[in-house]
């Protein structure tokens, strides 16, 4: 747990790790996005290209789950899907953490995405009616239930969503540093040097494969992960807006 907990590059002990991290998370999009827009052309190229074909993604994205008026919301669900991506990446790097491998990074941006898309459904519908659609279309006589049952439903929400993506990346962290410390000087590598024979020939074989394995197929592993959880993330997001914005259209 001490490597997962005090990464070996920079650990300043008056900040929490998850919170420094964060902060360098939010250095580099802020570096990345003036870089990519200060020389902003009709055909793009380079970082620009590489910036807008992302935004594309994420305006397909919300056309498809909320429809063309689903656009205001892009700075919202762009900015917390390029955080939550890079943040996710950043654990892949020897020496950094990813802040969403932290609890309190992941409830965070799950609050983000609970308070707004209420607001949004008030703001939509009016306070009261609002709460009244928890009841749901149902006889009189059951809408109590209903609306204890939505309730429970709408709080499960933000725990379903801080739990997976901190779940995904605490695991997929545990792993590399578990495989770090079995390949380290005191275990396989240590034993492939410390010339015996079946050091060499066990310890040694035992390291090249763990090293394949790492590289050849748990790295691209992660990266899919990584990616596929910050577009979960983003994607459930979208539907709780957009069930709040169908429910005020509906009304």
């Amino acid at each position: 747990m001490e490597i997962l907990e005090h990464p070996p590059l920079l650990h300043i002990p008056a900040i929490p790790d998850h919170i420094l991290y964060t902060w360098f998370v939010m250095v580099i999009l802020v570096v990345v996005s003036v870089f990519a827009s200060r020389r902003v052309s009709l055909v793009p190229t380079g970082s620009q290209n590489f910036m807008e074909m992302g935004l594309e993604l994420f305006v397909k994205e919300l056309d498809e789950t909320i429809g063309p008026g689903g656009r205001r919301y892009l700075p919202l669900i762009a900015t917390l899907g390029l955080f939550i991506v890079v943040s996710n990446l950043m654990g892949l790097v020897p020496g950094l953490i990813a802040p969403t491998a932290n609890l309190n990074t992941t409830v965070a941006c799950a609050l983000i995405v609970f308070v707004t898309y209420h607001v949004i459904g008030v703001r939509k519908q009016g306070l009261v009616p609002y709460v009244k659609h928890f009841a749901g279309p149902v006889p009189l006589a059951i809408k109590p239930l209903m609306f204890v049952i939505e309730i429970i439903s709408h709080l499960a929400r933000p725990l379903s969503l801080s739990l997976r993506l901190f779940g995904n990346m605490f695991s997929g962290h545990a792993l590399f540093a578990f495989l770090f410390f079995l390949m380290g000087f005191d275990n396989l590598l240590g034993w492939a040097l410390s010339g015996s024979l079946g050091g060499i020939v066990v310890g040694g074989s035992a390291t090249v494969i763990a090293i394949a394995f790492t590289v050849g197929f748990l790295y691209p592993l992660k990266i899919l992960v990584a990616v596929i959880q910050a577009f979960v993330f983003c994607k459930l997001a979208m539907v709780y807006i957009a069930a709040a914005v169908e429910e005020a259209e509906h009304h």
